[in-house]
């Protein structure tokens, strides 16, 4: 993790609050986040509906402004300028003395919501406050934005929170509900929650694809339920973006941006990375051009992971937003998207957002259901063949012809065991002889490792992967080593229910690597069906409570060779291995 600022044309970034975020990636995607911050910073634009100043921390005085500012806040766009000018003297009271007081807070962000008039026209503002290193940004957005009177007056302030309190009671009523019905409820109900034309749940995959699990759309448009997108399509820096802003908006993907003003004595570029303004990428204005879109609002679901594991449906909102949790994950995007534009009102974003989160710990708490329920099958199905190996333990082909068997510890197409110089085979496996080479190719690079897994034998460096997938369609594998005498191997296909996958767009392919430099959005979003390498030769990731109760088969299967007479001493790992190039050895071998 680097300390020092990055050093730009425009001076120094204050880039140090996202450094420690961005470390939490590798290294190649963390600086792939902070060249992407750099851009936005470098770009100083804002969307047009709002306005926005920079502050100096020390004094409140305006350093740097909006070009529409002058207007909007003075209602004289002819001023020289509010260069030098205490923020405060721009508002009426009671707004000033209360803006005054949160920019004396040691946090301001905790205060960013203040409603403002102005002295001159007594327009009516909100006021969010963000504290950066450097300098406390403003954003200014009208309760009434000109561009959108009758969108804005359509809501009362509490009206959206009602609606979002109903739907979310709906939600909490499909108790024990699939993930998919939570996804369908909560797609319709934000279409009729925010009137955009359609919603869409974006789930995202461990390897950052993702899919439209659910939609909601109004009559006539073209569905975009169960297309695929790659990972170059929300690029990381734009996620790590959405793990700070939890909802964005896009009015009008056709509107003219607006420039930052500063006096040209400002020795740091302006830190527009938590801005409710902040400008979209140019990137994804095409994008949006290219969907036939002109409206957006998106907003992220975080799952919130706390070490005890455990999250209750009817916490409130205090404890929904508390910051003080283990681990955050995003795990997909809601996004609504309309053909015309559209601004979503500040209460009706809140209102959204507290219905996302409530979906989020209801998502979060079936997750938790499917690992416990999966945990009580493994601890059935390990007490069985724990049985069977005790009283037939000569014979390990009793663990895989039996019922339950190895097959019923994961979901898999079919497994295998190597015990000596037999081979017993269960459903879609590959030959014997393959068998053997695939055991020789794991001992001679994990012979120390007692549990392993990959979901590409031909990213791992597997020789012969692509023959192998072509005659037996398999890909993925587990694999437990009690010795060098006694592996139990567990087969996955490249797809169990779906050999092909309805893409979204013909411009990129599944797995193409973000990029930064020459990014350009797909032309197309017409469902193509990709048959092709890097799709058929990945399987379904395996989960960890599935690899849990393959180490916990392995104890077995050593502590019943212990008792045999079998004593070769290992010390229990788990091994992930995803590498490329199919003739090149494994260079990561994760251990856990």
């Amino acid at each position: 993790m680097r300390n020092q600022r990055r050093p730009s044309r425009h001076g120094v970034i204050d880039l140090e609050p996202y450094l420690e975020m961005a470390s939490s990636y590798h290294s190649a995607t963390g600086e792939k986040v902070l060249d992407y911050l750099q851009e936005i910073q470098e770009g100083r634009l804002i969307q047009s509906y709002g306005c926005l100043l920079a502050l100096d921390e020390a004094t409140s005085k305006v350093i740097a402004y909006s070009s529409n500012a002058l207007e909007m806040l003075t209602s004289d766009a002819s001023h020289i300028g509010i260069t030098g000018t205490h923020v405060c003297s721009l508002f009426a009271e009671p707004g000033a003395s209360e803006l005054e007081k949160a920019l004396g807070t040691a946090k301001v962000s905790l205060l960013n919501l203040i409603m403002l008039q102005t002295k001159t026209s007594n327009k009516a503002f909100y006021a969010f406050l963000h504290s950066t290193t450097s300098c406390v940004l403003i954003d200014f957005e009208p309760v009434v934005p000109e561009e959108f009177p009758t969108m804005a007056s359509t809501y009362t302030d509490i009206q959206p929170l009602s609606l979002a309190l109903k739907a979310s009671s709906k939600l909490k009523s499909l108790h024990g509900g699939s993930i998919k019905e939570l996804c369908n409820i909560v797609a319709q109900q934000l279409l009729e929650l925010t009137g955009y034309d359609r919603v869409m749940v974006n789930m995202f995959h461990e390897d950052g694809r993702g899919d439209i699990i659910a939609e909601a759309t109004s009559p006539g448009l073209e569905p975009y339920l169960g297309m695929h997108y790659p990972s170059t399509d929300i690029p990381e820096a734009s996620r790590f973006l959405f793990m700070m802003n939890r909802v964005r908006m896009v009015c009008d993907s056709h509107a003219k941006l607006v420039q930052i003003v500063a006096d040209g004595k400002t020795p740091f570029d302006i830190n527009l990375c938590s801005s409710l303004l902040r400008a979209p990428h140019s990137c994804h204005l095409q994008y949006m051009k290219n969907m036939k879109t002109t409206a957006s609002l998106t907003m992220a679901v975080i799952i919130t992971e706390n070490k005890d594991d455990e999250a209750d449906c009817e916490v409130g909102l205090k404890e929904l937003t508390k910051k003080n949790q283990d681990k955050k994950r995003l795990w997909g995007l809601i996004i609504c998207h309309n053909e015309t534009p559209r601004y979503a009102p500040f209460s009706l974003r809140c209102a959204c957002e507290f219905l996302v989160q409530m979906f989020a710990v209801l998502v979060h708490k079936e997750l938790n259901s499917e690992k416990h329920r999966h945990e009580k099958r493994t601890l059935k199905v390990l007490s069985t063949l724990s049985g069977v190996l005790l009283r037939e333990a000569s014979s390990p082909g009793s663990i895989i012809n039996g019922n339950p068997n190895i097959m019923s510890l994961v979901k898999c197409d079919g497994a295998a065991i190597l015990h000596g110089d037999k081979v017993w085979r269960r459903h879609v496996t590959p030959t014997k002889v393959e068998i053997r080479m695939i055991v020789n190719w794991l001992l001679d690079i994990h012979r120390d490792s007692g549990v392993m897994s990959t979901d590409s034998l031909y990213d791992a460096g597997y020789p012969r992967a692509l023959v192998l997938d072509h005659h037996a369609v398999i890909c993925g594998l587990a694999a437990a080593i009690v010795n060098s005498n006694y592996i139990v191997l567990w087969f996955r296909s490249h797809n169990t229910a779906t050999p092909t996958a309805t893409w979204g767009g013909a411009k990129h392919g599944p797995s193409e690597e973000d990029k930064i430099e020459g990014m350009g959005p797909r032309s197309s979003f017409k469902p193509l069906l990709f048959i092709e390498v890097e799709k058929m030769t990945k399987s379904l990731p395996w989960k960890d409570y599935e690899m849990e109760g393959i180490q916990s088969l392995w104890l077995v299967l050593k502590e019943t060779q212990s008792i045999l007479g079998t004593k070769e001493e290992e010390k229990p790992r788990i091994s992930s291995f995803t590498l490329a190039g199919p003739e090149s050895p494994l260079l990561d071998n994760k251990l856990g």
